[in-house]
């Protein structure tokens, strides 16, 4: 499926937290006239992200509303005025060859720019430099591996040349020595594009084997360099930078055009709506707009998933914003999904969840501590690690929801942190 311009939606939805890490404060007001790139959303914390409009037209709510992520976060409205008129700051930054490493990380995080992978984790802080652990290899994943997802296949087809140039934006801001290109062999057409953009720029493609969770970033170093990220650890670590294809393409809209983060390419399929699309959606759309552009609902609703099947979220309604995260919206009938009866969900030992983790984690014993909120426990298992690719729940024989089991264990571990960390600093002041 080709990429197609997505609707123009009346009104969107921008969530202030679309990224890792610190949420932006409104940079606008209610009845503020905003224009399309114009930054409406931003935080003085290192680990964030700016957000910018989609549409021009006029705030007329700042709110909370439902984000894909499952909880309601503070989000502006805007009723577009159908004129998409640029932002005076919209305009390319310079030649990124004459720039430094600083310089085009501070363009990349005006730029709104995250991992579009669906990690949401704020790019100009992967670009920036760790002592003692310099940056060899660029990899730039095109392993697009859960089912129904074709955006970045796509994106490689038709767009293969500028994935290439926002590559080397990022070697040069990281300063590696070498870009791999990494794509699955059930995508020959991409390979071959990407192979032929990549002649005389010094990149080299890497065919994977066509094998769910590939794309994982910690899986993917390894088939591809060998080395193993330590538990616990970064990229960095191990001397290798990962960005998603969709990343790549959108550094090089930023630089050569000035744009920032306002749009992405996402894959509607599944057979609860009519029509099947790559889309190039404009952030803030609503899920309901994009569904009935493409036709519509058809049989009997069973599940809305933002993103994809194994790794993307259910929402409880299609009143949901498209953010910089969504690679998908996958509306499934009822009578495709598998349902059983309510059970005890009791596990029986099998070890299937352990023998199929890519992560070789304790899947079965990550989900009993977390059930019984045993965060100790659970993190000396190193739950962390746990890339959430959903393979122990697909597996398990009673259907044991582990993966929720896990994302919550995620929480409580990270709620003990701070807990602790905030205990510390309160007995040290008082020392």
């Amino acid at each position: 499926m080709m990429v197609f311009p997505g609707p123009s939606p009346e009104q969107v939805v921008i969530p202030l937290l679309q990224h890792v890490g610190a949420v932006c404060e409104p940079v606008v007001e209610v009845h503020d006239h905003v224009l399309v790139g114009q930054k409406i959303g931003d935080s003085e914390e290192y680990i964030s992200a700016p957000v910018h409009s989609s549409v021009s037209g006029e705030v007329t709510g700042i709110v909370m509303y439902p984000h894909p992520g499952g909880r309601d976060v503070l989000s502006i409205q805007i009723l577009s005025d159908g004129r998409n008129q640029l932002s005076p700051d919209v305009k390319p930054p310079g030649d990124p060859a004459s720039m430094t490493p600083e310089e085009i990380r501070r363009v990349v995080r005006e730029g709104g720019m995250v991992g579009l992978g669906g990690g949401g984790f704020p790019t100009h802080v992967k670009l920036s430099p760790s002592a003692g652990k310099p940056i060899e290899t660029v990899i730039i994943n095109g392993a697009e591996c859960e089912p129904y997802i074709t955006g970045d296949h796509r994106l490689m087809v038709e767009r293969g040349a500028q994935i290439i140039n926002g590559a080397q934006i990022i070697k040069r801001a990281v300063g590696a020595e070498r870009i791999v290109v990494a794509v699955e062999r059930n995508k020959p057409d991409a390979i071959q594009r990407m192979r032929e953009a990549g002649t005389g720029e010094g990149v080299e493609v890497v065919v994977l084997p066509s094998r769910y969770p590939m794309g994982a970033e910690k899986l993917l170093i390894y088939n591809i360099t060998g080395h193993e990220v330590p538990a616990r650890g970064l990229p960095r670590d191990v001397g290798v930078e990962v960005n998603n294809v969709g990343t790549a393409y959108a550094i090089h809209d930023l630089f050569d055009r000035g744009m920032p983060l306002v749009e992405r390419v996402l894959t509607v399929s599944g057979d609860g709506v009519a029509g099947h699309a790559n889309l190039r959606v404009r952030i803030g759309t609503l899920a309901r707009d994009v569904i009935d552009f493409c036709g519509g609902l058809v049989g009997e609703r069973g599940k809305l998933i933002m993103g994809g099947p194994m790794m993307g979220l259910a929402q409880y309604t299609t009143n949901v914003p498209v953010v910089k995260g969504t690679s998908g919206i996958i509306v499934l009938r009822h009578e495709t999904l598998f349902r059983q009866e309510p059970a005890q969900f009791t596990c029986i030992r099998c070890g299937r969840c352990v023998r199929y983790c890519p992560m070789n984690l304790m899947p079965y014993a990550m989900g009993a501590y977390s059930d019984a909120g045993l965060w100790d426990q659970l993190e000396n298992l190193d739950v962390m690690d746990c890339i959430e690719c959903g393979s122990c729940a697909y597996i398990c024989p009673t259907k044991n929801p582990l993966v929720q089991l896990i994302k919550v264990g995620k929480e409580g571990v990270t709620r003990r942190k701070r807990k602790v960390e905030t205990l510390e600093r309160a007995s040290s002041s008082k020392e």
